[in-house]
């Protein structure tokens, strides 16, 4: 138990292995013991209910979707995280970035990191033409200028998702800086490449007996996915993230801020982008 604020504050964890979640047959069991929990939780008056790492996926449960749809009832609010994650992967890079390369499984985080950057007019490349394709198809009309094709690898910065395989890291120029929107960091191969942490954030001091959320994070760093919740609760913000839906990323970035969360800094030589 941890108290913030006015808040009350539990970590429930589902037991079951990791290699368990991998597996398709184990969908329906893993979905029963989350649902199950969701449940338990609502009738013990929680509020604000934020999935883990690994409780939640499109393939999994709709980003938990799943559960409302077979719950109309539930009071509760179900929280992914994917509009923090977005607004810190978003905000970490430097205003100064003319272009960056989109990288590894396209999912529900990297459609809403491609509007925002093309808004904000950063160029977006890909490494595979179906991908920019799929982008093409969900980028804002008004900004498909900034979603380009060049076949090249040639941007310092690479924002990466999960399936970043070995071949495709030995194509980063020297010196390139890794920022991955993946729940899990990328496997570092590339000594003379700089790797960023996982969307996540430093707690405030007053959030007491909390050291780190997964054990790659650096101490008191706390995944977006989990931080998030505390921000619905916090801001008494009663609405659903979950599934297609997506929370205002500008305004999740500020309440994150104001309630005193604070992104890590990228330390390194300059990229000259």
């Amino acid at each position: 138990m941890n108290v913030f604020k006015m808040l009350n504050l539990q970590t429930w964890i589902i037991p079951r292995f990791h290699l368990q979640y991998l597996n398709k047959g184990q969908r329906e069991t893993l979905n029963k013991l989350i649902e199950d929990a969701i449940l338990e939780a609502e009738r013990g008056g929680v509020k604000v209910l934020s999935l883990g790492l690994l409780n939640q996926g499109d393939k999994l449960n709709k980003y938990g979707e799943l559960y409302i749809k077979s719950n109309p009832n539930l009071k509760i609010k179900i929280v992914d995280g994917s509009s923090l994650v977005v607004a810190i992967v978003v905000n970490s890079i430097p205003k100064e970035a003319t272009q960056v390369l989109l990288c590894g499984q396209l999912n529900k985080v990297s459609y809403a990191i491609a509007n925002a950057l093309c808004q904000r007019g950063t160029k977006i490349t890909t490494m595979y033409k179906n991908d920019y394709e799929i982008l093409q198809s969900i980028i804002s009309t008004d900004f498909k200028k900034n979603l380009v094709f060049t076949g090249s690898y040639t941007a310092k910065i690479w924002l990466v998702g999960d399936q970043l395989n070995e071949d495709e890291q030995k194509m980063a120029r020297k010196g390139t800086l890794f920022i991955p929107y993946s729940q899990f960091p990328p496997k570092k191969l590339r000594k003379d490449c700089f790797y960023h942490v996982t969307p996540s954030m430093e707690i405030p001091s007053s959030l007491l007996n909390v050291h780190s959320c997964e054990n790659w994070l650096p101490r008191r760093m706390v995944s977006a996915w989990r931080i998030a919740g505390i921000l619905h609760a916090l801001e008494g913000w009663e609405v659903n993230e979950c599934g297609d839906m997506m929370f205002s990323i500008q305004k999740i970035w500020l309440a994150s801020l104001r309630h005193g969360f604070r992104p890590l800094k990228i330390n390194t030589p300059c990229l000259n982008l």
